[in-house]
């Protein structure tokens, strides 16, 4: 219950103020049309303006009484001062509630002023302004704030607001306007109907494109590549209802623009008042309609976003990969062929309209032409997709799960897929099936790791892929799953270098989590936009001189605010360990999860000199690697094969300084494969 009273207030100050920024906006138009002013309808919106400007903060406080009881549990705490201002002062949504609560009283009082005052655009252009305030504060709640809260990110939803306030907060006073009686036989007021709604008609038209264009860059930010969401959760069924009645809406509005709209300039009296019907009749269920779609929207905000929400089941058998068909034999000009008739379609429907169609012809033919150049052009880019194939991993890509999935891959899989994954292992010849390569070819990228936990889990149809249900937990194969997508990673990392490429972050390292010598504890993590990570992976005693060297330098790195973590790549013997910590090293020397750290980061160890893909391949007994603030990995070092390198302090100390002026704004890596 508690829901539906928070939801219905959203809906009822969301709809109140959309509709004060879009009558402001329509009256600013309206003053700049030829006077011919019929004063009823004005008035008759001015009225509704105070109550409207009362339902945002009234709306406002119902939803943070809903906040408090949901939190607390109990409507009794509405009762207690202490737990309001706990609620504001201590909380991110009581302070952004306290930024919304000050803009809807500001817009309150504009809408008074503006209501005692006489009418002037500047004054209507004031109110407009102000009302877009409360707007833009509630973005600060919305679900791209809450995953990255800066301009670059909100900016896009405040826009999507403001525009549709434009077009639907207009719509009333459209109504109005054309429902008003007064001086209706008079040519003037007609003229000035007609000149007023076509010049708002214009308008409307970008307008509706730009609120189109931002709702793809918000739900873009929102999906974040995750648009099979879009029809297995309940946020993106809510989105797809949203998407259709916009979708009506717009033929609403495209025929009320194309064919009652001009008959308002005719010089038959039958032309006009038809032209008056349909505009009255059809705006009226536009207004309806968008009232629902706000519903809709409102309901979406305080639904689990797609990146919280976990597909389970996917429910189709199929699904669409650009990324896994496109190179594929006649695949491009399929889809080429598809998208012309697709553009056949569009340029047919504009013909039909300029020859006065039939509404079934119309409709009838562009139809036939869009559904066949649609199935045209997905066909090929349709791939089986299965159960699990959206199911996100419950196991992190961490250096534990990466190892441990490498201990499974050498147990059940080395025999057929080979030693490093190239599908050459000593059975490969003896299967019906060609087996794939996952350490060279981007087979991890054309396919999902819900694809390839079903594939382990079940086997794979019409080859010899048996399935390990029976033989691996669920978490064994999800680290398996994670292996398989870490060599892939590694090899594409052989581009790496010594040498840091200035705003290219593409590879993503397994994250991990330590123990050190002296009995403190971390995660890769915790170090994100804080430090750059220097990463050494060293053997004992042969790193002895290097690890003297970085000893020595070591006040120099830190300056530059580098966080160096030495792990050896196996577990040492306990006389190893007291050597090495009689060295005095002033930096943490790892000893948990070292030698899964180490084996995870050994995967990065190929060079375009040195792809090292014969075999079981070998591990160098040193590496070193920056991982960047944003948590990437952009340079590695390894004495074997790149020779001096960094063993030059000053050239270490230039690639940390390049990093450090970096100013590029990226996303971290996701903690799970994707």
């Amino acid at each position: 219950m508690l829901e539906i009273i928070a939801a219905l207030a959203r809906w009822v100050q969301l709809v109140a103020n959309l509709i004060l920024l879009g009558s402001c906006v329509f009256l600013i138009i309206t003053s700049t049309a030829k006077r011919a002013q019929p004063k009823v309808w004005i008035g008759q919106l001015e009225r509704l303006f105070p109550w409207l400007a009362v339902s945002v903060p009234i709306g406002l406080l119902v939803i943070l009484s809903t906040t408090i009881v949901q939190v607390t549990g109990s409507p009794s705490s509405l009762g207690e001062h202490e737990v309001w201002l706990g609620l504001l002062g201590d909380t991110r949504v009581g302070q952004i509630w306290i930024l919304r609560f000050t803009a809807a009283i500001l817009l309150l009082l504009a809408v008074l002023y503006l209501c005692k005052a006489s009418r002037a655009r500047w004054r209507y252009a004031m109110c407009a302004a102000i009302a877009v305030l409360p707007l833009a504060a509630s973005s600060l709640a919305s679900h791209t704030a809450a995953d990255e809260f800066s301009v670059t990110a909100v900016m896009p939803y405040v826009l999507h607001l403001i525009l549709a306030g434009v077009w639907f907060g207009a719509l009333p006073a459209f109504i109005l306007l054309i429902l008003d009686r007064h001086n209706e036989t008079n040519e003037r007021v007609i003229n000035f109907e007609f000149e007023t709604l076509k010049k708002f008609s214009s308008i409307a038209l970008p307008t509706m494109l730009l609120i189109i264009f931002t709702g793809i860059v918000v739900a873009d930010q929102i999906f974040d590549g995750y648009y099979a969401a879009l029809v297995a959760t309940p946020y993106g069924w809510f989105l797809s209802a949203k998407i259709f009645l916009l979708a009506i809406i717009l033929l609403i509005a495209a025929r009320v623009r194309s064919y009652w709209l001009p008959l308002l300039n005719c010089k038959q009296d039958s032309d006009v008042n038809s032209g008056k019907s349909g505009i009255k009749k059809w705006v009226r269920i536009e207004f309806i309609l968008a009232l629902l779609l706000l519903l809709l929207a409102t309901i979406i905000t305080n639904t689990t976003p797609v990146k919280n929400a976990l597909i389970e089941n996917w429910p189709f058998p199929f699904r669409f990969s650009v990324i896994a068909t496109w190179n594929q034999p006649n695949v491009a000009n399929q889809v080429w062929i598809g998208l012309a008739v697709l553009v056949l379609a569009a340029v047919v429907l504009q013909l039909g309209r300029l020859r006065n169609w039939g509404i079934k012809r119309l409709i009838f033919i562009p139809a036939i032409l869009f559904i066949s150049g649609g199935a045209i052009a997905l066909q090929p880019l349709t791939i089986q997709a299965y159960p699990e194939t959206y199911r996100r991993p419950p196991v992190p890509f961490d250096a534990t799960s990466v190892a441990h999935g490498a201990a499974v891959f050498a147990q059940h899989c080395v025999e057929c897929h080979g030693l490093q994954g190239m599908g050459n292992g000593i059975k490969s010849r003896t299967l019906s099936t060609k087996l794939p390569d996952l350490l060279i070819e981007p087979h991890t990228v054309e396919h999902t790791p819900g694809d390839f936990y079903n594939w382990i889990t079940n086997g794979m149809v019409n080859t010899d892929m048996p399935g390990y249900a029976e033989k691996l937990s669920d978490e064994d194969r999800w680290d398996l799953v994670n292996y398989i997508h870490a060599l892939s990673r590694g090899y594409q990392a052989r581009i790496l270098t010594s040498e840091i490429v200035p705003n290219k972050a593409y590879v993503k390292p397994p994250v991990f989590s330590y123990g050190t010598h002296d009995g403190s504890f971390g995660t890769l993590q915790e170090f994100r936009e804080n430090k750059t990570v220097f990463l050494v992976v060293f053997s004992w005693p042969q790193s002895r001189d290097r690890l003297e060297q970085l000893k020595q330098t070591y006040e120099r790195l830190k300056e530059q605010n580098v966080a160096l973590l030495a792990v050896p790549n196996k577990d040492l013997a306990a006389e190893d360990m007291e050597q090495l910590v009689a060295e005095e090293l002033p930096f943490p020397i790892v000893t948990q999860s070292a030698a899964e750290i180490a084996e995870s980061y050994a995967l990065s160890r190929r060079t375009l000199s040195h792809p090292d893909i014969i075999g079981r391949g070998t591990t160098p007994d040193h590496m070193e690697f920056i991982i960047d603030k944003s948590g990437y990995l952009r340079a590695r070092w390894i004495p074997s094969v790149d020779h001096s390198g960094w063993t030059d302090i000053d050239h270490l100390s230039l690639q940390i300084s390049l990093l450090n002026r970096e100013k590029m704004n990226t996303s971290f890596p996701e903690d799970f494969v994707r």
